[in-house]
C-alpha cells in the first residue's frame, strides 16, 4: 500500500473530532486515562472505523505519530503484525501513557508479532512502570492468541511474573496479576503451576505479593475455573482415544 498522505491522515482526525463527545472524554478520569489530547471516541466506534480503513503498517505509523489517544488506538487496530519491527515496538512502549493504550497495543498488535516473547523477556526488567506493564500485558495476551506456544514457555513466564510480583505500583502489579490469571486457564498444567505461584506468593511479605496471589488464587481455584479446565482435559483425552 502506498505511503498515508497528510491528508489521509487528516481525515482520520478529522473523523476523530466529529465523532468524539466532551461527556466520553470526561468519562475517561474514572478509568485513569489521560484526556488532555483525546478527542473521546468509544473503543466499539474505533474498531469499526478501523476494519473501514483496512490494514495499514504504513497508516498505523503515521496515526501513532500524532499523538493523539484515538489515532494510537486505530493504529493498534490497523497495523499488520508481519511488518512491526522490534524497534517500533520498542518506541512505541515508551510512548505509552495509560493502561488502556498499553494493553490494547498489547492484545491487539504486539503479541501476533515474531517477536513477542522476546519483548516480554526485555520488557518484565524494566523501571518505566508502563513498560514493564507492557511486558506482563503481552505475556496475557499471548495466553490467549498464541495457539502454538508449548506449556514450558509460560512455566517460565510464571518465574518472571514471581519475581515481579512485589511491585507495588499499580499499574504494574495489576498487569502482572492478569498475566498469573491467564496463565492458570490455559490448560490443566498450568492451572496447577499457577496455583503453586500463588499460594507462595499469597504467603509472601510483601503486600503487593500477596495481593496478586490472594486475587489469583481466588480465580484459579473458583468451581467455573476448575470446571472448564475439567471438561477441556476430558474433550482432549476423548480425542486421543
Amino acid at each position: 500500500m502506498p505511503s498515508p498522505s497528510k491528508a489521509d491522515v487528516q481525515a482520520v482526525l478529522a473523523w476523530l473530532k466529529r465523532t468524539g463527545t466532551k461527556s466520553t472524554r470526561d468519562g475517561m478520569a474514572r478509568y485513569a486515562i489521560p484526556s488532555d489530547k483525546a478527542f473521546g471516541v468509544p473503543v466499539g466506534a474505533l474498531r469499526k472505523y478501523a476494519k473501514s480503513l483496512g490494514p495499514s503498517h504504513e497508516l498505523a505509523a503515521a496515526l501513532w505519530d500524532t499523538g493523539w489517544y484515538e489515532a494510537r488506538m486505530l493504529a493498534a487496530f490497523v497495523d499488520e503484525p508481519e511488518s512491526v519491527t522490534p524497534a517500533q515496538m520498542d518506541r512505541w512502549c515508551r510512548d505509552f501513557d495509560s493502561w488502556a493504550i498499553c494493553d490494547t497495543v498489547c492484545f491487539h498488535l504486539f503479541d501476533r508479532t515474531p517477536h513477542a516473547w522476546r519483548k516480554v523477556e526485555q520488557w518484565c526488567g524494566r523501571r518505566d512502570e508502563f513498560v514493564k506493564r507492557a511486558a506482563f500485558a503481552l505475556l496475557a495476551s499471548l495466553t490467549v492468541h498464541d495457539k502454538r506456544a508449548g506449556e514450558e514457555q509460560f512455566v517460565q513466564g510464571l518465574v518472571l511474573i514471581e519475581r515481579a510480583a512485589n511491585d507495588e505500583r499499580n499499574f504494574v502489579k495489576k498487569s502482572v496479576n492478569w498475566a498469573l490469571r491467564c496463565i492458570g486457564k490455559r490448560s490443566p498444567a498450568l492451572n496447577t503451576a499457577a496455583v503453586e505461584v500463588s499460594r507462595r506468593l499469597a504467603d509472601s511479605s510483601e503486600a503487593a505479593a500477596r495481593w496478586v496471589g490472594k486475587d489469583a488464587l481466588r480465580e484459579l481455584t473458583s468451581a467455573a475455573v476448575v470446571q472448564r479446565l475439567s471438561r477441556r482435559r476430558g474433550a482432549k483425552v476423548a480425542g486421543a482415544a
